[in-house]
């Protein structure tokens, strides 16, 4: 059964075992508006938890993507390549990178979706 945790930098992760898929929140993609490119790592990169991996870029602004985790990038999101715009019809589905995660521990420093919740409306106010 999969789960999905969130970063306060607004990523998410729905994990599946030791492999998980990274995006970015509804929350997120709301923010920047239309999304216009996705700058994605290459297959077999090393990503860092807490380190830039990528950037989702709208007409509004350009937004780093922070590594919830760290782990291998074991497949990119080809069709962001030509459509970006998926990620603003639904973020969740859209995934950007999938990744083996190589220290499931780091997990537990993430928020589940209650949590994340009541995170993005602290930030509203």
């Amino acid at each position: 059964m999969s789960k999905t945790y969130y970063s306060p930098s607004h990523e998410y992760i729905t994990v599946d075992g030791n492999i998980g898929y990274i995006g970015i929140s509804d929350y997120a993609q709301k923010a920047l508006g239309n999304v216009v490119y996705v700058d994605m790592p290459e297959q077999g990169d090393d990503i860092e938890a807490g380190e830039d991996f990528g950037a989702v870029e709208s007409v509004k602004a350009a937004s780093d993507l922070i590594a919830p985790v760290s782990g291998a990038v074991l497949d990119i999101n080809e069709q962001l390549i030509d459509n970006p715009r998926l990620i603003n019809e639904d973020p969740m589905a859209n995934w950007i990178i999938k990744v083996e995660i190589s220290d499931p521990s780091q997990l537990s420093e993430l928020m589940d979706e209650e949590a994340y919740k009541a995170h993005c409306e602290a930030e509203q106010h």
